[in-house]
């Protein structure tokens, strides 16, 4: 590892044993090779250490650190990237699939367009045995010019998952960190979006596993979901109508934060109340892996042919 990499990847995991070496292997046979790779570990009660220090000992790209007692998501979340040294950013999920070009792809997006500040790739919902369940394309406008058009679509249309994204880690410092109300993370990306554009590489790179231990089948409900994210949460004084009011408060307060002119920011503000005062269309919002199946064989590539480390990544890196 470079002494100053260029990239820092966080990776926040808890009780991660069933599918964390599969990831790990994915990120660290990329392609891109200039990264620190931080894991932190929420105080998980299975084998996540033992195999995190396992890979540490193996390759020096990779930070690992321990949390004393589960702190929650959210702030484990919040940690990695605190912990970063790159200029540029990104966090990965313990139990996802990476292609092997996924990192150089996005930080080529990157530097060949410097008005961009998220670049991520296409992506599928693959199920737990790494079958792809729901290949889908990538419909929202972040790559507009306009702030507004790249909020309203934020606002109104499914799917997305530009928080896996590589990011300019020094937009990520201009906004307001990761919170734990209801779809913080929309909120959190919405903001985001209101300081630059973002672009979408056309390759399927990313592979988002879905299964029965994900967050969010594994606590369904509003509110054990942000539990989840911070135990805080737990308390009397945070009912569902407060995490509500809460996720839409985030975006008025994101769009005041924001840089924009007056004009920009008064029609964010008309997106967001025609958004608060109007039925959602159908399939707004919804998560991907909810949607109908699609067919496996209409993809031209396979997983395996796509995923590093599929077949052993060779050697360590001292």
């Amino acid at each position: 590892m470079t002494p100053h990499p260029r990239l820092s990847i966080g990776l926040p995991v808890y009780n991660g044993e069933e599918y964390l070496a599969e990831s790990l292997d994915a990120l660290l046979g990329q392609t891109y090779e200039d990264f620190e790779l931080v894991v932190s570990d929420n105080a998980s009660t299975d084998a996540t250490q033992e195999i995190c220090r396992k890979y540490a000992a193996q390759d020096s790209r990779i930070r690992y650190l321990r949390l004393p007692r589960n702190v929650g998501a959210t702030p484990n979340h919040n940690r990695v990237f605190a912990e970063c040294r790159g200029e540029l950013f990104k966090w990965a999920s313990h139990d996802d699939l990476y292609g092997r070009d996924l990192l150089r792809r996005c930080v080529d997006a990157l530097d060949e367009r410097p008005d961009v500040i998220l670049a991520h790739t296409d992506q599928a919902v693959i199920d737990a045995d790494g079958r792809v369940k729901v290949p889908y394309a990538y419909t929202l406008d972040t790559g507009s010019p306009s702030a507004p058009d790249r909020f309203r679509s934020l606002l109104f249309e499914p799917g997305g998952d530009d928080f896996y994204g590589v990011i300019r880690a020094d937009v990520l410092r201009r906004v307001k960190p990761l919170d734990s109300y209801h779809h913080a993370d929309r909120t959190f990306v919405a903001e985001i979006t209101l300081h630059g554009r973002f672009h979408q590489v056309p390759e399927l790179l990313y592979f988002r596993r879905d299964h029965p231990n994900r967050a969010e089948r594994a606590n369904p409900g509003k509110r054990a979901r942000c539990v989840n994210l911070d135990p805080r949460r737990a308390g009397p004084l945070h009912p569902t109508p407060r995490l509500l009011a809460e996720y839409l408060w985030g975006f008025v307060a994101a769009i005041r934060r924001a840089p924009l002119s007056p004009a920009d920011r008064r029609a964010c503000f008309g997106h967001l109340a025609d958004w608060m005062s109007s039925r959602v269309r159908p399939g707004a919002g919804e998560r991907v892996e909810d949607r109908a199946p699609v067919d496996p064989d209409l993809l031209t590539v396979s997983v395996d042919e796509l995923v590093a480390g599929r077949e052993g990544r060779a050697g360590g890196r001292a």
